[in-house]
């Protein structure tokens, strides 16, 4: 199947070929025909799949045939700055031929910028791609209209729960037209997301690609290591390979801040990203990040979505997260584009069954390394069928399969305790 089997409007078929976009990806192959039908949709996607275009494309289609444009067209809601602006290069690079026009709205600019956005959304804009609480300002100021509005789309709205934007978007839905057409696309599906679409969306069809499994192309392993061994591996993992553009994990802005300064003093080419940095501060390390003036970035899982950055061959979990699924949208980030990718995960004590969550969720094993012999010796797993000790009060038995006991003490009690 290639794109013109779509039917799209010569001027964006023509926007398509110029990008040197021949043939779509499954989630476009599902989606694009029942958005076409003017079909209400919840599709279920990982980062990296093509989702954004799988949109992008039937709206802009529709656009391009709409007799009477209103002011605003189309509605797209997004978790980040970040998101949103990587959304509208996407829309203007497909719509060079088109004319049709966009902007992203977002907090965290300075006044300027506010008025640069209060002006284009006066003059109107065939699509606005938004951050649900830089929009609810506009709409509070009364310069944005979106009562006539086509097209409502949702992107990353697992992320936009998440991050407490469930009012919000309801606020901004009340000033919708009910004669709509919405789109919800969502990285995971937990019960709270159908819940929601319940509410926003009208017979919606349904798509899910693949969400449990990352590409194929990336190399997953993990060693068994203690809290205070973990920096030092990752010294070791960087300074014996050849990785050019890295990204670590880790569960904290604490831990981040630490393991940035740790690699700087080493000489490392490293930036931390996490919330506590300005806009302009977090889009110019990306930018570095992706012009490669920068090899290394640490951050929380605020990098595991919607950042797309391609060639990055190193991801380290210096945590293993608490959900399964962002393991998968962690390692995401490399193995893209067809290209190859490592993924290192760091288990300590705690997360050895968060672990085997992820392993079973992908319905593999990962490959395990052992520790440099400069490290010594990390937490032993031992299966629980071969301890003859009675049971815990309390013991849970769907937890049985492991525990974790560190090797017996060398002497030294205080540095044998578990992390």
């Amino acid at each position: 199947m290639n794109f013109s089997d779509f039917n799209f409007d010569e001027r964006l078929f023509e926007g398509l070929n110029s990008m040197g976009f021949k043939n779509p990806t499954p989630i476009q192959e599902q989606t694009i025909p029942l958005i076409s039908q003017k079909n209400d949709l919840i599709a279920c996607a990982q980062t990296g799949t093509g989702k954004t275009a799988s949109y992008l494309l039937p709206l802009m289609d529709a656009i391009c045939r709409l007799e009477e444009k209103p002011s605003i067209s189309a509605l797209i809601l997004a978790p980040t700055r970040e998101l949103a602006v990587q959304i509208d290069q996407q829309i203007e690079g497909l719509a060079y031929f088109t004319g049709i026009s966009s902007i992203a709205v977002y907090g965290g600019g300075d006044g300027v910028e506010y008025e640069q956005q209060r002006r284009s959304l006066r003059e109107g804009v065939d699509i606005v791609i938004a951050t649900p609480g830089r929009l609810i300002a506009h709409i509070a100021s009364g310069i944005v209209k979106l009562n006539k509005i086509h097209f409502f789309v949702l992107d990353e709205a697992d992320r936009m729960l998440d991050m407490g934007f469930k009012d919000d978007i309801q606020r901004i839905t009340r000033e919708l037209p009910e004669q709509r057409q919405t789109l919800l696309f969502s990285a995971t599906m937990p019960p709270k997301i159908r819940s929601f679409a319940k509410i926003l969306l009208k017979d919606p069809k349904h798509v899910n690609i693949a969400i449990s499994q990352p590409a194929e192309k990336i190399r997953q392993q993990y060693y068994r290591t203690f809290d205070e061994q973990k920096t030092a591996l990752v010294k070791h993992i960087l300074a014996e390979n050849e990785y050019q553009s890295i990204i670590i994990f880790s569960a904290t802005k604490e831990n981040v801040k630490s393991l940035d300064k740790e690699l700087y003093q080493s000489s490392l080419k490293v930036k931390a990203f996490h919330s506590d940095l300005q806009q302009d501060e977090r889009e110019a390390i990306l930018l570095d990040f992706k012009n490669r003036k920068l090899n290394i970035l640490v951050g929380t899982d605020v990098l595991s979505r919607g950042i797309d950055i391609e060639g990055i061959d190193l991801v380290v979990n210096y945590d293993v997260p608490s959900d399964p699924e962002d393991y998968i949208h962690r390692i995401g980030r490399t193995a893209r584009a067809e290209k190859t990718g490592t993924a290192i995960t760091f288990v300590n004590n705690r997360d050895f069954r968060k672990f085997l969550a992820i392993e079973k969720l992908m319905d593999r094993k990962v490959d395990e390394c052992s520790l440099p012999e400069f490290l010594g010796e990390g937490p032993q797993v031992i299966p629980i069928h071969k301890k003859k000790k009675k049971r815990k009060k309390g013991f849970d038995k769907k937890n049985k399969q492991f525990f974790n006991k560190k090797p017996a003490s060398t002497g030294n009690d205080e540095e044998s305790k578990a992390s």
